[in-house]
């Protein structure tokens, strides 16, 4: 079983995922090869990142400095993807996680109300760690992402729920092996009304992500 800052560290390295995407208006199907380079995130970084968060409303109880670098874990990416079409995408993006227990009550970010399958039971004490998702860069649309998280240790799973202008993603990792992980892309048309809960499903993405020995 993986703590939390174990999880990060075993994503390190070099993967690569075959994913299927279902679009449900269309009711098609796509399918794509990705190659992903997994680092652990700098402590610069992690600065650049909470500087940028800091516009969304997302502020520390205390100063990064004085923190224990593993109670802000992160990774930085960079992948290649080519779709069966032949459409490629590239891109490299930062992402840092840090936990409610960390978040300042200063913070005026607001938690919006979680789609169906990011919805976890939390009264077992220590069994889900939640707080914010930051990215310096989205996937669907360009700039700072802000999104919430939840680690299960006991199911080594990492869920990522990111709030775009006009979508919700709910992306899911979960290590099953040293070097295999399963991965679920739930994506949600955003309502009007901020309160309302995500319930029209636009793609459902299924991959199985191997790291190179």
């Amino acid at each position: 079983m993986l703590s939390f800052p174990e999880f990060f560290t075993a994503c390190s390295g070099k993967w690569t995922t075959e994913r299927t995407y279902h679009s449900m208006p269309q009711g098609s199907i796509e399918r794509s090869y990705t190659e992903y380079q997994v680092e652990p995130i700098t402590s610069a970084d992690k600065q650049r990142i909470l500087t940028l968060s800091a516009q969304a409303g997302i502020k520390l109880a205390v100063q990064l400095a004085t923190m224990q670098q593993e109670n802000l874990p992160g990774f930085a990416i960079s992948f290649d993807t080519r779709s069966e079409t032949g459409e490629t995408v590239s891109m490299s993006l930062q992402a840092l996680f840090v936990s409610d227990a960390y978040i300042s009550a200063e913070s005026t970010a607001i938690k919006l109300p979680s789609p169906v399958a990011a919805q976890v039971v939390t009264e077992r004490q220590g069994e889900v760690i939640q707080g914010f998702y930051l990215r310096d860069e989205g996937y669907s649309e360009a700039g700072t992402a802000v999104g919430r998280f939840t680690y299960q240790s006991t199911r080594q799973t990492l869920e990522m729920t990111t709030y775009y202008r006009r979508s919700v993603a709910v992306d899911q990792m979960r290590m099953v092996a040293p070097n295999l992980r399963l991965r679920t892309i739930v994506t949600y048309q955003r309502p009007d009304n901020v309160d309302e809960i995500p319930t029209t499903i636009d793609l459902v993405g299924f991959g199985v992500e191997q790291r190179s020995v």
